[in-house]
């Protein structure tokens, strides 16, 4: 199957490991270019050489929580590739702790960080898109259902569904879409992270409620976010696609 990805380009934000990296890559195998963000400049030029290099991939260090890092991003693009057709915006998760444990200054953090910078970021894309652009916002099933122990994710993730939904609503007769995915238990070093920080009965109930018995791999959601990114997905807007391996209760 043709995807149409073919010379397009996308700015991915968290695209030098994990989820972010995922999607590059699985963007870049049918033939896109991508701009890549990171905080830490080796990870950058780490994933950036790991694509193909600058004729396939352009990387920027950078933090979605600066005002002026989505407009770098948008211009690294167009003028490194000439030309922008989308972006998965992917942002770090909040520390862990429940919504009434997080005191004001973790909130405002991660607010700025995680909502802002990534509504920011979304605003600055599809400003600058044409008909036919996309772009997809990474959240979490947090979105959809709680997690226990991650009440700043909670708290924030369906802010982000809901901004998704409103500018699919905008942008939309644009032929611009806007779209949200929920990843589960992917075996990323974020899950890994909350993965220790449990004991071992809870992560055996988590492995429990997953349809499919597993964790899901990176390379498993690249594939869906490169897809939903592309041509091959142009009447999907507007919605939020759970990548969870059946995990979510809700439909």
């Amino acid at each position: 199957m043709d995807l149409g990805l073919a010379d397009r380009v996308y700015v991915v934000t968290g695209g030098s490991k994990g989820l972010g990296f995922a999607t590059a890559a699985a963007l870049v195998a049918d033939g896109a270019r991508v701009v890549v963000s990171s905080r830490d400049e080796r990870n950058v030029a780490a994933a950036v050489e790991r694509l193909g290099g600058a004729g396939k991939a352009l990387g920027m260090v950078a933090h979605l929580g600066d005002r002026e890092t989505a407009a770098r991003l948008v211009d690294t693009a167009l003028e490194g590739f000439g030309r922008l057709d989308g972006a998965l915006i992917s942002v770090g998760g909040p520390p862990q702790g429940t919504a009434a444990e997080a005191g004001d200054e973790q909130w405002r953090t991660a607010f700025e960080y995680v909502f802002l910078g990534a509504v920011r970021a979304a605003r600055t894309v599809v400003g600058r898109l044409t008909a036919g652009g996309a772009v997809g916002l990474v959240l979490s099933t947090s979105a959809r259902s709680p997690i226990p122990g991650l009440g700043i994710s909670n708290g924030l993730r369906p802010g982000l569904a809901m901004v998704a939904k409103d500018m699919a609503d905008e942008f939309g007769p644009r032929g611009i879409r806007v779209f949200g995915l929920m990843p589960g238990r992917i075996a990323t070093d974020r899950m890994t992270e909350l993965d220790a920080s449990a004991d071992a009965a809870a992560r055996r109930r988590a492995l429990e409620s997953i349809p499919l018995g597993r964790y899901g791999t990176p390379e498993e959601f690249g594939r869906t976010a490169a897809f939903l990114l592309s041509p091959a997905a142009g009447y999907i807007t507007g919605t939020t696609v759970a990548v969870d391996g059946g995990a979510l209760r809700t439909p």
